[in-house]
């Protein structure tokens, strides 16, 4: 708009001034005791002319010096910022790269470029971790903290997983408990806090925030699965040597995962040695109930519920739909065996050997053989049994 008006006066002059020289035949007298000027009309308005368009261009001039020494400055912060950028973008790309010691060079160049100083001073952290010099990695999560004092959640966060790689639980541990002051829910920091109660064997806490996670979907199911079996195997065995304290955890552990096997079995067996046969008896049986499994449903045979006739009836019931399962076969011979049954524990044990040769059939059915006075049978099973004990030792190690 401005040059518009300018391009108009111009015209408007390249208009008049021939005009004005043309036609006017006036003067212009200028008195300064002792001098006298006098100029024609049209030199004068010329003179005029010319005279406002070497001021403008002055004045044009003068504040254009002026300015120089900010644009100056405003040219070199920028170039500086676009160099910072560039440093920053390229030690992130090192990082990436696996490049750690270019990236924390040239992350340490963006920071003194005057990079953002939370992104810059995570990344050299980062990339000092990977070249194990903790002392560095230190340094620059406390320039973090000083460059960019709001920004606690991705610094203690970046703080805490680093301490969790370099296995100082605790100290990650307590890194975590400031983040909550900012964000107690923060998704990252549980699923961080669960790695490091899990190496510190925390597994009360394991359960908890597995109980949190999975509410909010911030875990894979069949990694928690597998997460709080490990935890309710680990508490069981804590217990193992007392039957109250079993009791007392077994009826605080949620019903679905009473009803997963392998931590039924692990209470079941836990109880039989502590001398509670009955409650172990009630485990299985209920796990049985909901999802079919051979091992538990072998282990059954072992737990002396506090009706062996009522165990030996549900026994053959499940048979009835689990035709050919060797460790039910196994369970009720052992069943029969206990209530002196001799006939029918044979039975029950040689159609087990046929589906499935193990050891403790072989041992049961030695055992029957004595009380029948079969001694030969007697000693054969027993071969039998330690051949094949030592077969399955074999393929465990």
């Amino acid at each position: 708009m401005k040059l518009l008006i300018w391009l108009l006066l111009v015209a408007g002059a390249a208009v008049a001034i021939p005009l004005v020289i043309g036609h006017g035949n006036g003067y212009v007298l200028l008195v300064q005791p002792p001098y006298r000027i006098e100029l024609s009309t049209s030199l004068f308005l010329l003179l005029v002319t010319l005279s406002f368009f070497i001021l403008h261009a002055l004045l044009r001039l003068t504040a254009y010096t002026l300015r120089l020494p900010e644009k100056v400055r405003l040219f070199k912060r920028e170039k500086r910022d676009r160099e910072a950028v560039a440093a920053l973008l390229e030690s992130m790309a090192a990082m990436a790269e696996g490049r750690h010691s270019k990236a924390e060079k040239t992350a340490a160049q963006a920071l003194e470029l005057g990079a953002d100083g939370l992104v810059g001073t995570l990344i050299a952290a980062r990339a000092a971790h990977k070249l194990k010099n903790f002392e560095r990695r230190d340094f620059y999560l406390a320039e973090a903290e000083r460059l960019a004092p709001d920004a606690d959640v991705a610094r203690l966060l970046c703080q805490a997983e680093l301490l969790l790689d370099q296995r100082r639980f605790n100290d990650a541990l307590n890194a975590i408990k400031q983040l909550e002051k900012s964000d107690a829910r923060h998704l990252p920091a549980l699923q961080l806090e669960l790695k490091a109660r899990r190496q510190l064997g925390d597994w009360d806490g394991v359960l908890a925030l597995i109980a949190q996670l999975e509410k909010r979907n911030g875990i894979e199911p069949i990694i928690a699965q597998q997460w709080k079996l490990q935890a309710h195997l680990e508490l069981l065995r804590r217990k193992a040597d007392d039957a109250a304290a079993l009791h007392a955890y077994w009826s605080k552990v949620p019903e679905a995962d009473q009803l997963d096997p392998h931590i039924a079995l692990a209470a079941a067996q836990y109880l039989v040695k502590a001398g509670a046969s009955a409650t172990a008896a009630q485990i299985v049986e209920m796990s049985l109930t909901k999802q079919w499994d051979t091992a538990l449903a072998e282990f059954y045979g072992q737990c002396a519920g506090k009706d062996p006739v009522k165990q030996l009836e549900q026994a053959e019931y499940w048979l009835t739909q689990h035709h050919g399962d060797a460790g039910l076969l196994l369970a009720l011979g052992n069943l029969c065996l206990r209530a002196e049954l001799w006939g029918k524990a044979q039975s029950y044990l040689e159609a087990s050997l046929s589906v499935h040769e193990t050891s403790a059939a072989h041992l049961a059915l030695a055992r029957i053989m004595e009380q029948l006075g079969r001694d030969e049978d007697a000693n054969r099973h027993y071969r039998s049994s330690l051949e094949r004990k030592m077969e399955e030792c074999g393929k465990t190690t």
